[in-house]
């Protein structure tokens, strides 16, 4: 059985000021996304579902949908702040301007998922060696089985110049399972550690920071961290139903609140209702978080298809 890759490409984009997941970069109007289902295909995967919003979805097709689904199987389905709600709770959000998070959307894509599956973000580039990596291990993986796993990144391998980073810091056993993940909202490379043209530091060297509510916490830069790159099996579901009911009862009247993939992930691990495995990978990230992020994607992007990992056109059709 071939995997599905779910794909979260409904978030607003604040940092970014504008619809990142369909900004084109490639030399012909290729996207982000184009890359990301281009290596999926590559690397196994059967199909592509999409979450999006609905106020997007006439661009979106325009500019990545409807080439895609020409070479591909692929479809979408819509979160709105609404998605999965009780009117009450609709009616107590209804103020709320985005949706509630990643374990939000995946849920949104329950109904047409039935295999096992990865979940990527839009604005995100994994790297194909990661997407093999997960495509294999799904690709045994039993509807109903308990064992998920991740590709978890290093640190160093996943900051931005830019700004701050958000990633779900890692625990691993020594066997090679995830045994918590905590997520730091704002990671960056700290004041003095910018690298200067001609000067010999590399990102390798520079000191990095999380700024956390009890402090500052300085950080190697070898943990292993988490992209929101996740391989579940459809039972996953049922757990993330619960917890996302009960963080709704909770916070339906929060205007900022999010309901967050890792935690879901964190806590299923640490009450024993699942396992993950975690697979490491050299890839190096980059990715859409700033607007200032744009140009070295395009870069980056470039570079693979001189390099021959990409055609310089990724679809036939």
């Amino acid at each position: 059985m071939k995997p599905t890759l779910l794909v979260m490409a409904a978030g607003l984009g604040s940092r970014y000021g504008g619809v990142k997941q369909i900004d084109a970069l490639g030399a012909h109007g290729e996207t982000l996304l184009d890359y990301s289902t281009y290596d999926a295909v590559k690397s196994g995967f059967g199909r592509v579902v999409y979450i999006i919003r609905p106020d997007i979805e006439s661009d979106f097709r325009e500019r990545l949908f409807d080439r895609v689904a020409r070479n591909i199987d692929a479809s979408y389905v819509f979160q709105t702040h609404d998605s999965l709600l009780t009117p009450a709770q609709a009616e107590a959000s209804k103020n709320r301007t985005k949706p509630w998070g990643t374990t939000h959307a995946v849920l949104c894509a329950r109904d047409v998922v039935k295999e096992p599956f990865a979940v990527i973000n839009a604005d995100d580039f994994y790297g194909r060696g990661a997407y093999e990596i997960l495509s294999g291990y799904l690709s045994t993986l039993d509807v109903t089985s308990t064992e998920y796993a991740m590709v978890g990144y290093r640190l160093r391998n996943t900051m931005s110049d830019k700004g701050s980073v958000s990633r779900g810091v890692c625990k691993v056993s020594r066997e090679g399972y995830l045994t918590s993940i905590k997520e730091n909202t704002k990671i960056e490379f700290a004041r003095g550690a910018e690298v200067v043209p001609g000067d010999e530091k590399d990102a390798d060297a520079r000191k990095i920071v999380s700024h956390l509510e009890g402090g500052d916490v300085y950080l190697s830069g070898d943990e292993v961290v988490s992209m929101n790159f996740f391989g579940f099996a459809p039972s996953f579901f049922d757990y993330l139903q619960d917890y996302f009911d009960r963080f709704i009862s909770i916070n339906a009247g929060e205007m900022k609140a999010e309901c967050l993939l890792p935690a879901a992930v964190g806590e299923s691990i640490a009450n024993g209702s699942s396992t993950m495995r975690v697979f490491s990978t050299s890839e190096k990230w980059f990715g859409m978080t700033y607007k200032e992020d744009r140009e070295t994607v395009v870069r980056n992007l470039a570079e693979k298809t001189a390099s021959l990992v990409y055609p310089v056109k990724l679809w036939e059709k």
